[in-house]
């Protein structure tokens, strides 16, 4: 039995970005299930009180979809009792290694030559595009799983913002939630207290100047520009959401309708 999660979002202290992803509307009336899939930022800081918030969802599975480099750096979730935990990198371990290193520790004029003049938001648009394109076995694989037994699920990357916005849009597209909600959802990551927390090195005053934080603000953004591109990148690629879903991803009605059936109400 889960949990039903109340009106008022929990605030967990060392978690960001969690929601329950309950209550968004399918294009045919019915609406996600609340209790059975939610999205957070990595589980590594989660303090006592967290963790037992988070044991009491009665979860099946979390999937993290962080690489060996964000795990280096922020350490491995805190563990669930009785809950499997699917790491799923989304990302190669070493892809932007040296551009993420840039980040923490580059002065002015390096963060100026990497991500002025529009250079940021087109990575991230790019990044989108292409976790669509090529991470095609790990969105199946994430899916075929829902829809067998893994529910009630958390999906999480580093932010809980990219990994694992674009794979809970792509589960909310399977199950055919109305793509202004999947928007609406994916935006409420800019929201303040749940923002990824931007790690700099070094005390200067030049670390977090505005002109170094306006600089990095595309990294850490939620923008309807970076998930269009991802719905873009689906219809240019398979011809829409059904192609997709059925040859990209694999999945027969069979597949749809058990992931329907464990989602909605």
């Amino acid at each position: 039995m889960t949990q039903e999660i109340p009106s008022t979002e929990p605030q967990l202290t060392g978690v960001r970005n969690f929601r329950d992803v309950g209550g968004l509307p399918t294009v045919d009336g019915r609406r996600v299930r609340h209790g059975v899939l939610f999205r957070s930022g990595h589980l590594a800081h989660a303090t006592a009180e967290d963790a037992a918030f988070l044991a009491s969802l009665g979860l099946h599975t979390v999937f993290d979809f962080r690489n060996a480099a964000d795990q280096k750096l922020e350490g491995p979730d805190v563990a669930l009792p009785g809950v499997r935990n699917v790491n799923l990198p989304l990302s190669d371990p070493a892809d932007g290694a040296e551009f993420w290193k840039m980040v923490r520790d580059g002065d002015l004029d390096q963060l100026r030559a990497i991500l002025a003049d529009g250079q940021g938001a087109d990575r991230m648009i790019t990044s989108y595009r292409t976790i669509i394109k090529e991470r095609t076995p790990e969105h199946s694989q994430v899916l075929r799983a829902l829809a067998e037994d893994s529910v009630p699920a958390l999906m999480h990357c580093a932010a809980g913002k990219d990994r694992a916005g674009l794979s809970v849009a792509v589960t909310l597209l399977a199950v055919g939630v109305e793509r202004d909600a999947i928007v609406e959802d994916y935006l409420k990551s800019n929201a303040k207290h749940r923002r990824y927390k931007v790690r700099r090195s070094g005390s200067s005053p030049d670390a977090y100047s505005p002109e170094v934080m306006e600089l990095l603000s595309p990294l850490f953004d939620a923008r309807a520009e970076y998930l269009a591109a991802a719905f873009d990148t689906v219809e240019e690629t398979w011809g829409g959401v059904d192609a997709y879903l059925e040859q990209g991803l694999g999945l027969t009605p069979a597949h749809r309708e058990r992931l329907r059936e464990r989602l909605l109400d």
